[in-house]
Parts: structure tokens; C-alpha cells; sequence
């Protein structure tokens, strides 16, 4: 039998868990493809499934984006066949991989135009801002929004379609350097939320209106503090957790604020169907083709120096997108 590399963990923990082990490949079974890997993006929910605070069956892979070419096909496999290139952002679970085997259904095949490392980041930060702005809460034109980590993977694609859709995009960044950062991808306004009030700073730059969506991939650090710079009736989106799970609260506290919505979505849910992946990915693909989006991959690390990469993640040394080269 065939074998592979991939990256492994035997039990939750921090970067130190994750091994690069040799592993058998079998033949792709009913309705799988097998695929060689080209680039595997990096995200923040690969560190969860890491530490544990997203459980996944142990032992496990990790990784749930790459851009690959086709091997091999399965029976029962129709619309693919060896050479295609083609992408995947919504797991299953084990794209830490020189090669797997993967189910058809879940990809999606690339234009020629779209390259290796774009392709490997765009698919599950990109089609993550397609159904935050799209389909969670549909942003129109001249509303206020405030976006979180307005410099990362997820926050630089989102301040560049926000600024197409003609909404006014306020960013929050970490450092001087990612406010800079945020400002060229399209945010109007950007605040360093480590040495400036950031609340106040919003309420000021809407004139005291507040904004009608919060998207927040941070969590515990921001949650409650971002509730407070909703207008009534807005709409807190809290996506992910950077700096560890949001609180718990009253349903009573959204009243007392202004009749908000607290909504928690996941990409898998909002890509859970065919028609619904073939949407997204094909928004994303559409809006990079037409230029509204440009993917930044400003990291690349060897696959089996993945560990690196989780640490440099986690530390807040990276901007833009990670990619992972096999």
C-alpha cells in the first residue's frame, strides 16, 4: 500500500502535540477522490481542534482547506477525474497532508487563473465572509459595521468586500502596524482597540448612532464590550474564538441593550448542502476573478513545520493568510 505524511495528534494540547508521521493510503473508496495536496491553508479553528475546544475523535488529522490535484477517482464519482485541480474549505478534518483521500461532493473545482496558495486560503475565510456579509446579516450600502481583527485572514477579505458593497467599515487591529494593515485593505476607519477606548471611538465615529452588525471572530476579550456599540435592534455576529469562548449571558441583556440579535453561525452549517457550497465558493471565486477581493497569503511554512505556524498564529505574528506547503 501507498504511503503518506501528514500531521498527527494522538491527544489535545498545544503545538507540541502535532507530529509529522508516515501513514498508509489506501485506494479512494465510494465516492472519494484521492488528492495530492499543492498548498493547505491555515486557520484559527485548526488551533481549537488542536486544543481540544472544538473535540474531535482521537487520534486526528488537522486541517480543513487546501488546494489539491485530482489522482485518482472512486466509484460512483462523476464530474471529476485525475488531473483536475481543485479546492475544499469545509473539512472533513485531515488537510495537513501530503495526500488523503477526500469525498467529491465536498469540492470544488478551480479556474486556471486562481493560483495554488490563493487557492488554499480563500476557500474557508473566504466563503466564512461570503455567508457573515451575504447571508447572516445581508450588509447594505452606507450602514456601519464593525469588524474585529480587521487585519487577519477572515478581517482582510471582509474589509475588502465590505468596501465594495458600499458599507462604511470601522476595523479594530492590535498593533500600529495592523491598523496600517486594515486601512489598505478598506477599512474607513481603524482603532487600536490596545490603547484606545475602543467603544467610545465607535460611538464617536457614528455620532452616537452605534453600528448594525458586529462581526467577531475574537470573542472573550471584545463580546461584551462590542454589544454596547450596536445601535437598537442590531446584529452581534460572534464567529470565532481568538482569545478564548465569549461568555455566557442573559437573553434579558440583549433586551436591556436595544432588542439585539446574538447570532453564532458556523460555516458548516451555511455550506452543509451542495447548492449551498456551490454558492458560496462560486461568490468568492466571482468576487476574485472581478477583482473586489485580493487574497493576501503574506505566510508560508513547510507542512511539517505546521507546529510553527500554530505557534506564530496564536501569537499574533501573522496578518493576512498562513499557507502550508507540502
Amino acid at each position: 500500500m501507498p504511503k503518506t505524511h501528514a500531521i498527527r495528534i494522538e491527544k489535545t494540547g498545544g503545538p507540541e502535540q502535532m507530529q509529522w508521521v508516515e501513514l498508509d493510503l489506501p485506494a479512494p473508496g465510494q465516492g472519494e477522490v484521492q488528492l495530492r495536496n499543492l498548498a493547505c491553508g491555515l486557520n484559527f479553528i485548526d488551533t481549537y481542534h488542536r486544543t481540544g475546544l472544538y473535540p474531535v475523535p482521537l487520534p486526528a488529522g488537522l486541517g480543513i482547506e487546501a488546494c489539491a490535484v485530482v489522482e485518482a477517482v472512486g466509484e460512483g464519482v462523476t464530474g471529476l477525474q485525475p488531473g483536475d485541480r481543485v479546492a475544499h474549505g469545509t473539512g472533513p478534518i485531515g488537510a495537513y497532508a501530503e495526500r488523503r483521500n477526500f469525498p467529491a461532493d465536498k469540492l470544488i473545482k478551480l479556474p486556471d487563473a486562481i493560483d495554488d496558495k490563493t487557492a488554499a486560503a480563500m476557500m474557508l475565510q473566504g466563503m466564512t465572509v461570503e455567508y457573515l456579509i451575504h447571508r447572516t446579516y445581508p450588509v447594505k450600502a452606507g450602514e456601519w459595521v464593525l469588524l474585529h481583527a480587521a487585519a487577519g485572514g477572515v478581517g482582510s477579505i471582509a474589509s475588502q468586500w465590505l468596501n465594495k458593497l458600499g458599507a462604511r467599515v470601522i476595523g479594530t487591529a492590535g498593533s500600529p502596524e495592523k491598523a496600517a494593515l486594515a486601512k489598505e485593505q478598506g477599512c474607513h476607519h481603524v482603532i487600536n482597540y490596545r490603547t484606545e477606548d475602543w467603544v467610545k471611538r465607535v460611538k464617536e465615529i457614528t455620532d452616537g448612532q452605534g453600528v448594525a452588525v458586529v462581526y467577531d471572530g475574537v470573542g472573550k476579550d471584545v463580546f461584551l464590550q462590542s454589544l454596547d456599540c450596536l445601535r437598537p435592534r442590531g446584529y452581534m455576529v460572534t464567529f470565532g474564538n481568538a482569545s478564548g469562548p465569549s461568555p455566557d449571558i442573559s437573553p434579558l441583556l440583549l433586551s436591556q441593550k436595544g432588542s439585539l440579535f446574538l447570532t453564532r453561525p458556523t460555516l458548516m452549517f451555511y455550506t452543509a448542502t451542495r447548492a449551498d457550497l456551490e454558492l458560496s465558493a462560486g461568490r468568492v471565486i466571482e468576487a476574485i476573478a472581478k477583482g473586489w477581493i485580493r487574497i493576501k497569503v503574506n505566510h508560508t511554512y513547510p507542512l511539517k513545520d505546521a507546529a510553527q505556524a500554530h505557534r506564530d498564529l496564536e501569537a499574533r505574528k501573522t496578518t493576512g493568510s498562513v499557507v502550508l506547503m507540502p
